[in-house]
Order: structure tokens, then C-alpha cells, then sequence
């Protein structure tokens, strides 16, 4: 298997710790995002996106998409299972992945803040206008999780929402984000005594800067 991506690339992380969580390996092809390398040709034929990170499966079957990749890696790897199997806690893990994965990260993706340099805005406006959205994000996030049991996101084990959540906290501390939400500063403690999380932060990959 194959695991395109960039050491700071919090859609990366997620997959490096799912991977991490299954047991399994994956060769890691790293693609410097501040230099472009994700709009290279060869690149764009694996991912049309541009975007990090693409996944190459053991039999060639190219994945895009952080959590589509989870899944599917939690489909081929069942344990341990990072989706519970009551119907409606799947759906609120699903649910908290998604506000981080779709409605929080992108905005701070590289692409859109450039667009707003090219709109004029400065750059104190910039990592504003990131900070605040992740503020924002964090906030529901949090407060869907207020009647959740810990010391994770839903319980005594992680899953999707803790691998979403960890890399999005990082991030936020990369933007001056203050982490003022002791829920999600409890759950990403307990997800970091767990060496699946422990070695995917970006400072311990082989491309880390």
C-alpha cells in the first residue's frame, strides 16, 4: 500500500492514524504541498483533485478522500472498528468527522487561503479568517459530544470522530488557535498515550521539516 501525502497535511494524519490503529503499513510518498507538487502531472493522474492525500491499495486501486479511505481501510481491516455498530452512534461519529473533515479543515485549506490573498485581504485577515472558523467549528464539535462518555470522543475506545478531531486540534494550534475546550483537550490526551497517534504526528515522518 501506498499513502500519498505530506507530513502536515491534517487529511494525511488522520489516514497515517488509522492505519496506525489497524496494525498495518503503508509506504509513505510525500508531495510538498508549498511547493505544488500535488498539481504535478503525474500526481494529477492519480488524484484530479490535487488535493492529499491519495491511497494506493495492495491490488492498485486508487482512493481519494481521507475518510472514504478510513473506511475503506476499516472495511479490509475490521479490527479493531473505528465506527460502532448502534446504528445512531454510527451516525453521530459520522456526523463530527464530517463538520472537522468538510466543513472545517477546507476552509484552511491552502487553495482557499491563497484566494483570499488574491482577493486583497491581508494576511493578518488571513489566519483570521481560519482561526475563526475553526473556533467556530470546534465550538459544535464540542458541544456534540458534551453528553458522550470519554475518555474518547464516544467512549472507551477511538474512533472516526478521534482521528478527525486530533489532527484538527494540531491545526488549530498552527493558526494561535486557543485549545479552550477541556472535552476535546481530555480526548486528544488519551488518543496521544495510544502510539497509533504518537507516531503519526507530523514530526515524526520521514518528510517532516
Amino acid at each position: 500500500m501506498i499513502l500519498h501525502g505530506y507530513f502536515r497535511s491534517t487529511a494525511s494524519w488522520r489516514v497515517r492514524i488509522a492505519l496506525g490503529l489497524k496494525g498495518l503499513e503503508a509506504v509513505q510518498a510525500s508531495h510538498h504541498l508549498r511547493k505544488g507538487d500535488q498539481r504535478a502531472p503525474d500526481y494529477l493522474a492519480l488524484n484530479p483533485q490535487g488535493l492529499l492525500p491519495a491511497f494506493v491499495t495492495d491490488d492498485g486501486a486508487v482512493l481519494t478522500q481521507s475518510l472514504a479511505i478510513i473506511e475503506y481501510l476499516d472495511e479490509v481491516a475490521p479490527q479493531p472498528s473505528l465506527l460502532p455498530a448502534d446504528a445512531v452512534l454510527k451516525a453521530k461519529v459520522r456526523a463530527v468527522a464530517q463538520v472537522v473533515a468538510c466543513d472545517i479543515h477546507p476552509v484552511q485549506n491552502l487553495k482557499v487561503l491563497q484566494r483570499l490573498r488574491d482577493l486583497g485581504l491581508a494576511e493578518e485577515q488571513v489566519q483570521a479568517w481560519a482561526a475563526t472558523t475553526i473556533e467556530e467549528g470546534l465550538d459544535a464539535v464540542d458541544k456534540l459530544l458534551a453528553d458522550q462518555p470519554g475518555p474518547f470522543a464516544f467512549g472507551d475506545a477511538p474512533t472516526l470522530a478521534d482521528i478527525c478531531i486530533v489532527p484538527q486540534l494540531g491545526n488549530a494550534r498552527r493558526f494561535g488557535v486557543d485549545i479552550r475546550w477541556p472535552r476535546l483537550a481530555a480526548l486528544e490526551a488519551a488518543c496521544l498515550e495510544l502510539p497509533a497517534f504518537q507516531n503519526a504526528v507530523p514530526g515524526q515522518q520521514p518528510d517532516a521539516e
